[in-house]
Order: structure tokens, then C-alpha cells, then sequence
């Protein structure tokens, strides 16, 4: 028989396109990182801000409208820049399976003409997912204002959006950190997800994930949460499964999920008995008629000893999941504690010594 062997093209086209001066510059630091499998474009009418992105693809809109400059906090502006290159947009969406929408929301382009994009990516058939920001409290009520009436045009025209609060960046920064190093953190969340999607997708499992497993969590899934954590030492698959669940800087927990993909990444050393105390972790305060599809990958980059746990949980109730509380000034100097708060323990359940997903795996 012909030994079959996938090719590149036979794995699912990932696009990420950054929107707005917010939107190209967490582009331009995942170029950086240097992710693999995955096609950069970055979206602007600011001509300046854009030519100094690093995507490959770079799109000026509303040439005719703002003559180069930025959209002025004038989300109509934004929006009709956007309709002014929709066929351009759809060009460069073409072909796309999964598209990552990433953009500050509370200024005009980015909150203007995601919407816009968000529309003509879905409309491709690309499962789209928006990840943002939402603005400081100190820049203001009318920015506030602003980004909220943004972010509800974009959630009813994506699949699913993860939604990072500025403010909470100040929870987990010291007086120290530059401003630089902070951005860099909330740009995080947009690069794990992205990366740890690729890595589902185009890594192959001893038990397999694939796009078809993405797609059936995160299609019309509203908001989402999606996290990676890696642990080391006695305790490193609940070590892993915590932190993969507990972003200080989302607005929601995994709490009362419905939908849950979770992979755990490890060496020769990883055991039955580890994946399972990450399950109890992962599943123990989701929705118990919860959507559950789990994967295992041995993965040589990993360092000696490490484990490495990717999740997507999406299917919150209406207000988007449970809403975490700030932290304490004990905790904000404290990254365990973080971690350890963002954990909702479950109560003692037949899941404690029968593995949840080997009774209600998804595929």
C-alpha cells in the first residue's frame, strides 16, 4: 500500500491579522517569537504605523478617507476605512481556516474595523476568533464607552473572543516593570493562543487533536478562554493545568464551560496517571454535560522534566463565564498565589478516581 504523508497545505491555513496601531505591534512581537505554520497580515489607516510593522502582508485602508492618517478615536472612521478596501480584506482572507483577529479596542480603527473584518473573514467560512484588549480605566469614560459598544458588534460576528482587561495588567506588574515589558505581557495571550493552536494542529499526538476537534469547541462559542501552562517537578500536570487556567489578565474563569480542549505535551516520561490529574484539574467546575475532547503529544522541545498543557474552553452562560475578582496587594506581589486563587476547588465526585474525559471524549 502507498504510505501516505500530509502534507503542508493538508493542515488547516491559520491567518492572524493585527488591526490598528494596538493590533500591528502584537503582529509584529509574534513575528519575533518566530511561530510556525502561520501567515501574518497587519490592517491600518494609519500609514506611518503600519509601514513599521514586520508582517508580510500589509493592508492601507481608507486611503481616500484619512489621506494616511489614523482614524482619530472615530470608530465611523474605522469602519467606513474598512468598507473602502472590503475586497482587498477578502482577498487577503481567502483561503484561510482559522483566522486570529487581534486589535486594541476604545480607539477609531480597531474598534471600527474589526467588526468590519471579523464579518468578511467569517463570511469566507474561516473560523474566526477575536482576541482584544479593553482600555485602561484612566484613559476615560468616552474610550470606555467606546470599546464597550465595539466589543459587542465584534462578539456577534466572530466565533469566539477572548477579551484581556488592561486594568488587570496593573495586578500583575511590578513599579519596576517598563512599559514595554507590560504590553508585552497582554501581546502573551494573543502568542499562546495562536502558537498553542498551531502546535495542536500541526503536531501529531499519540492521541491525536486536530483542526476538525478546534473547530467543534470554538464555532460559535462566544467567549473563550485560552491558556498554556507548563509544569516541572512532583507536582507538574496539576502545576500545568493551573496555570493553563488561571490568566490573571482574562475577564472570566473556566467555570461552568461547555466546551473544553484540552492537550497535555510531555516526554518518554509522562504518565496515564499525570494526564489524569490534569483532567481533574481542567474539568472539575466545568459544566458536567460539558463537551470534552483531550489530546496527549510527545514533544521533544520540551525541557527534561517539563509538561506542557494547551486549553480552550469556550460555552460560558450569557455573562461570559465567571468574573474573576482583582487581586490583593499580598497576591499581586505574589505569582503563586495568583495562580493558586484562580482555581475554583470542585467538590469530592466520582471524577476524583474515574477519568472524566475517557468517559465523555468528544471525538
Amino acid at each position: 500500500m502507498p504510505q501516505l504523508k500530509p502534507d503542508i497545505e493538508t493542515y488547516a491555513r491559520i491567518k492572524v491579522v493585527g488591526i490598528g496601531g494596538g493590533g500591528g505591534k502584537a503582529v509584529t512581537r509574534m513575528i519575533d517569537h518566530k511561530i510556525n505554520g502561520v501567515d501574518f497580515i497587519t490592517i491600518n489607516t494609519d500609514a506611518q504605523d503600519l509601514h513599521f510593522t514586520k508582517a508580510r502582508q500589509k493592508i492601507h485602508i481608507g486611503k481616500n478617507l484619512t489621506k494616511g492618517l489614523g482614524a482619530g478615536m472615530n470608530p465611523e472612521i474605522g469602519r467606513q476605512a474598512a468598507e473602502e478596501n472590503r475586497d482587498e480584506i477578502h482577498e487577503a482572507l481567502k483561503g484561510a481556516d482559522m483566522v486570529f483577529l487581534t486589535c486594541g479596542l476604545g480607539g477609531g480603527t480597531g474598534s471600527g474595523a474589526s467588526p468590519i473584518i471579523a464579518e468578511v473573514a467569517r463570511d469566507s467560512g474561516a473560523l474566526t476568533i477575536g482576541v482584544i484588549t479593553k482600555p485602561f480605566t484612566f484613559e476615560g469614560a468616552q474610550r470606555a464607552r467606546i470599546a464597550e459598544e465595539a466589543w459587542f458588534q465584534l462578539k456577534d460576528r466572530v466565533d469566539a473572543l477572548i477579551t484581556i482587561q488592561n486594568d488587570r495588567l496593573l495586578n500583575v506588574i511590578t513599579k519596576d516593570t517598563s512599559l514595554l515589558q507590560a504590553f508585552t505581557i497582554c501581546d502573551d495571550v494573543l502568542r499562546q493562543a495562536v502558537q498553542g493552536i498551531s502546535d495542536l494542529i500541526i503536531t501529531p499526538g499519540i492521541i491525536n487533536v486536530d483542526f476538525a476537534d478546534v473547530r467543534a469547541v470554538m464555532q460559535d462559542a462566544g467567549s473563550a478562554l485560552m491558556g498554556v501552562g507548563v509544569g516541572s517537578g512532583e507536582d507538574r500536570a496539576a502545576a500545568a493545568a493551573k496555570a493553563a487556567v488561571s490568566s490573571p489578565l482574562l475577564d472570566i474563569s473556566v467555570d461552568g464551560a461547555r466546551g473544553v480542549l484540552f492537550n497535555v505535551s510531555g516526554g518518554p516520561d509522562m504518565t496515564m496517571y499525570e494526564i489524569n490529574e490534569a483532567a481533574k484539574v481542567i474539568t472539575e467546575s466545568i459544566d458536567r454535560e460539558a463537551k470534552v475532547i483531550f489530546g496527549a503529544v510527545h514533544d521533544e522541545r520540551l525541557k527534561k522534566g517539563e509538561l506542557k498543557i494547551t486549553v480552550i474552553a469556550t460555552g460560558f452562560n450569557s455573562t461570559g463565564g465567571t468574573l474573576k475578582l482583582p487581586l490583593n496587594r499580598e497576591e499581586r506581589q505574589d505569582p503563586k498565589k495568583q495562580s493558586d486563587k484562580a482555581i475554583v476547588a470542585g467538590e469530592e465526585s466520582e471524577w476524583d478516581s474515574v477519568p472524566a474525559f475517557l468517559r465523555r471524549k468528544g471525538k
